[in-house]
């Protein structure tokens, strides 16, 4: 069915009404008769129901008014307002110009408005290009419904108007509700000469936030998806330069009503009570009412059925409350409505779905409670039988009145079987189940306490005395926190039966452990408090309460002394220049643990100190203070001299003066700098001179008279802005010396080898009055490179020869040689040259063999022959050597050499060539074995068939050759392609 504004909407056969599937069907709307609001009823055999409710609007736009318009005259330089007047309609428009001809439509700018809230349009200033015809249209969206009239004829009179201050023709209501999640558009627009700007702004000076568009906000303020933080006074200013206007208004926020909790379909029995809440978030806030099937409740029943606040409580339940109910939750702004089914139901006991447990487990002394909860409607009558007799209720036997069965202070005498009996009006049913009296279980360890040390390990027990067919489960708390054996870096660890080990237990570990015994009867616990003793904490707020040139006064509070007097303090300092913290010097010498100041002394000055405190105790030295805050010490005249102040060297007629610079942290002061003095040996006065830099270690003195190579005197000192430190010790230097004015003579060069070359040279005189020879400079080259190029070998001390190495063979070099000192170098030798010699062979040896004789070892190689552009081989060198030796190296000119037999440990062999050009590629290495307990002959013959063996089981084909004048035996293996040499005594 479907009501229209409360009123029955009843279908016939004929009429304009129709209903198609529960469907309404209205044809040939009237806006008079068919305009309001409907709502749609449902009903079956379990009530009736409303739906929300849905209005009707029909839209609709009459013709404009025929009438004509009497032109408009306006100055130029005036405002005026084109008035639209649209026609009787319903539903939204949308306003459009034209100017004289479709399609000129009028473009809205700051001098031009067309609001759409009325239609007219504005001209800010009339201009003369405004002159001419201007037609009015709307627009229906919903009928696509186009409209316009020829509205006026705007004249432009003589004359100029003068300017004026901005008067506001379009403005918005004091209070505009806005709906939630809504779009807002306020118009304001203002006539004024000159043309006025338009600005927005919020009253409390919150910003539009990135969603409002505020540069295009010239007429109208648009805000999209309105929300709670968008209420507030809004601001519409109009400004020129003869004035200013503005208006205000309010947006408020409403919402229509949103369910948050809804009803749900419930089944209740005879006499119960329903409470349904129904709660909605809406503003302003909602009112409540509810409905069955569709009708309000009952003002009869009010003493029963009462409603709060959306709170429906129904009490005393009975068949004629089922139903179909509705919450409705509404405000000004909407209506919003929920559903929800109540059914009662009338039944026998039944306690299929709660039966009795079986068995219940009590604890001799405790309470128990049997529960009994049977399913009927109406509720009944609820008795207990022990065994067969009826159950006597007492002062330790109680039925509860929800049917449950409570037994106080439980003995051995109350187990056995109990049966509970329920019944009404429609039947009766019972349940039995049997309760099972066991031990009380007793913790025997007693509650304690424990007092240990850091570092120990102790075990925490737990013995209990229970019954014997109850399982126990044990569970430790440390600080009621449950302890997760494993998870705490294996210091706790379960022990036999309920006890706990800690091992190597730490100050965090102290305080309440409790353990928990629980069987399925009963549980019981017990606590024990661990007082854990360890080194002091950190003491606390270490101050530095003032600072002298090298002293720091300093105080602290203590820490926690974890259980264990503190007897001593000890302080540390730390500065940018030192490595981490040290401990420093104090008056007292020695802090007692009451002693918190003291005074920190043999400081340097004008350093940037840290300090912090330690505590000691009996058990050890705690963790350090944090460290003070950052203090310097005063300045003072500077005390450290700079270390060895020497010289000497440098370029003709200077004196060069070098020192150690001092450190920072010894300059005392800021404007830290030397002094530096010298004088000629034997003179009587010093001159000085300042350097600025404290990073300094070198000054120069140049002066044309200081005589080369003449000694002086010097020292440098030390200053800072307090004043002048002291000098450092007296040394004597020289001064600069001369250039070797001579080039060394006899100039020799020697090929030695391949790569190496021999010079030789006849040297200078050492030293005159005016230099010194430090030694000489060797320069040598390729014939194909330029000397700028060359390599550059110094010597040291008064040598007169030098090898080069690392040379090509058969290269040519040239070499000059010149002297050098502290002052430079000297002139250039004539320049020779040599040709290095013919590289060595690069074959090495092969085709190496050894024989025995006696305890002699001989060997034999082949000649290794030299390549056109190698030198000739002179000779062999054989390098013999056990694991336990140097190498021993025998030189030979022929291709074989006899060598002492080995005894108990293998030889290695090795031969080179060499020629006047160096040495050759060496040979592989060669290894003869050792004589153990037997024959060289015993050791071939083991080796032969050891190889033998081999091939024949990898399945080889083997060709034997025996030589006998040569004693030798070759096995070619064809698989491996290699030969084994093996010599046989005869």
């Amino acid at each position: 069915m479907w009501k229209l504004n409360d009123s029955f909407i009843l279908p016939r056969p004929g009429s304009r009404y129709a209903l198609m599937g529960g469907n309404l069907h209205i044809s040939h709307l009237n806006k008079e008769e068919d305009v309001g609001v409907y709502q749609c009823l449902a009903s079956n055999s379990f009530g009736t129901i409303v739906s929300r409710e849905a209005s009707l609007h029909i839209a609709y736009m009459e013709n404009f008014k025929t009438q004509r318009r009497s032109p408009v005259r306006v100055r130029e330089g005036q405002g005026v307002v084109l008035l639209c007047g649209p026609p009787p309609h319903s539903g939204e428009l949308t306003f459009t110009w034209i100017f004289n001809e479709y399609p000129s439509f009028v473009t809205q700018d700051t001098r031009r408005f067309v609001s759409q809230k009325t239609g007219n349009l504005y001209i800010a200033k009339v201009e003369p290009s405004d002159v001419g015809n201007y037609t009015c249209f709307k627009l229906k969206a919903i009928l696509s419904d186009v409209r316009g009239i020829n509205f006026v004829f705007l004249f432009v009179n003589p004359g100029v108007m003068g300017e004026y201050e901005p008067k506001i023709e379009v403005q918005f209501p004091e209070i505009v509700p806005v709906a939630k999640s809504s779009t807002v558009k306020l118009e304001c627009f203002a006539l004024g000469n000159p043309v006025p700007s338009i600005s927005w702004r919020r009253v409390d000076g919150a910003s539009f936030g990135r969603k409002v568009d505020i540069n295009k906000a010239i007429g109208v303020l648009e805000i999209p998806y309105f929300q709670q933080e968008d209420v507030g006074i809004y601001e519409c200013v109009a400004e020129n330069s003869r004035g200013r206007n503005s208006v205000k208004g309010k947006l408020s926020f409403y919402a229509p009503p949103h369910l948050t909790e809804k009803p749900q379909d419930v089944q209740k029995t005879i006499d119960d009570t329903l409470v349904w809440e129904c709660k909605a978030s809406a503003k302003p806030k909602p009112t409540y009412r509810w409905l069955k099937n569709g009708e309000p409740l009952d003002p009869m029943e009010q003493d029963r059925v009462q409603v709060n606040n959306g709170m429906l409580t129904i009490s005393s339940l009975n068949l004629a409350d089922i139903a179909m109910y509705q919450c409705v939750a509404e405000n000004k702004h909407g209506r919003i409505f929920t559903n929800a089914e109540l059914r009662v139901i009338a039944i026998a006991p039944d306690f299929s779905q709660n039966l009795l447990k079986a068995q219940t487990l009590a604890r001799q002394g405790g309470d128990i409670l049997i529960e009994c909860k049977p399913r009927m409607s109406p509720r009944g009558v609820i008795s207990w039988r022990k065994g067969k007799e009826a159950l006597r209720e007492s002062h330790r036997v109680a039925v509860l009145d929800n049917g449950s069965l409570r037994i106080s202070n439980v003995s051995k005498m109350d187990a056995g079987l109990y049966t509970c009996v329920a019944r009404n009006q429609f039947g009766v049913a019972s349940s039995a189940g049997s309760l099972l009296v066991k031990e009380p279980t007793v913790i025997t360890s007693p509650a304690g306490h424990l007092d240990v040390t850091v570092g120990e390990s102790i075990v925490l027990p737990c013995q209990v005395s229970h019954d014997p067919t109850l399982d126990l489960k044990f569970t430790w708390f440390f600080n009621e926190q449950l302890i997760h054996f494993g998870s705490h870096g294996a210091y706790f660890e379960k022990r036999s039966a309920g006890d706990i080990m800690i091992r190597n237990i730490q100050l965090k570990h102290a305080g309440k452990y409790t353990c928990a015994v629980q069987t399925k009867v009963d549980s019981v616990s017990i606590a024990t408090d661990v007082v854990v003793r360890g080194p002091p904490g950190p003491p606390v707020d270490c101050q530095v309460t003032e600072m002298t040139e090298t002293t720091a006064s300093l105080s602290w509070g203590p820490g926690m002394d974890n259980y264990s007097p503190v007897l001593s303090y000890t302080i540390q300092a730390r500065t940018p220049f030192s490595l981490g913290w040290q401990a420093v010097t104090t008056v007292p010498e020695l802090l007692g643990g009451k002693q918190l100041s003291a005074t920190v002394t043999d400081l340097s000055p004008w350093v940037e100190y840290e300090f912090r405190v330690l505590a000691t105790n009996h058990i050890g030295t705690g963790e350090p203070s944090k460290p003070s805050k950052k203090a310097r010490t005063k300045e003072m005249l500077p005390r450290v001299t700079p270390g060895r102040a020497n010289g000497g060297g440098g370029g003709r007629s200077e004196l060069v003066i070098t020192w150690e610079p001092v450190p920072e942290e010894l300059q005392s002061g800021p404007g830290f700098g030397y002094v530096v003095a010298f004088r000629p040996l034997g003179a009587q006065g010093w001159m000085q001179a300042a350097v600025t830099s404290p990073d300094a270690s070198r000054y120069v003195f140049k002066n044309e008279s200081i005589p080369p190579f003449s000694p002086y005197q010097v020292k440098v000192g030390v200053y800072n802005n307090k004043g002048e430190g002291p000098f450092s010790p007296v040394t004597t230097i020289h001064s600069a010396e001369e250039e070797p004015s001579r080039a060394p003579g006899r100039l020799r060069a020697r090929s030695v080898s391949a790569s190496e070359v021999e010079v030789t040279w006849k040297p200078l005189a050492w030293s005159n009055s005016r230099r010194r020879i430090l030694g000489y400079e060797l320069q040598y080259w390729g014939e194909r490179e330029k000397q700028d190029t060359a390599n550059v070998v110094r010597t040291v001390g008064n040598k007169t020869s030098l090898l080069i190495r690392d040379l090509e063979g058969s290269s040519t070099y040239y070499m000059s040689l010149r002297a050098y000192n502290s002052a430079g170098v000297g002139p250039q030798s004539i320049i020779v040259n040599v040709t290095t010699k013919k590289p060595p062979p690069s074959q090495a040896p092969v085709k190496i063999m050894w024989d025995t004789s006696n305890s002699k070892v001989i060997l034999r190689w082949d000649q290794v022959h030299a390549l056109e552009n190698e030198s000739e081989v002179t000779g062999y060198k054989v390098k013999n050597q056990d694991k336990h030796s140097r190498p021993n190296v025998v030189e030979t000119n022929t291709t074989s050499l006899e060598l002492s037999l080995p005894v108990n440990q293998d030889y290695v062999i090795q031969i080179k060539p060499f020629s006047e050009g160096g040495e050759g590629i060496s040979s592989r290495q060669i290894t003869i074995p050792k004589i153990a307990g037997g024959t060289l002959r015993d050791v071939t013959k083991k080796t032969l068939q050891e190889n033998l063996s081999l091939d024949t089981k990898a399945l080889l084909r083997v060709t034997l050759i025996c030589f006998l004048s040569s004693k030798i035996i070759s096995i070619k293996s064809q698989r491996k392609n290699k030969t084994v040499l093996i010599f046989m005594k005869s």
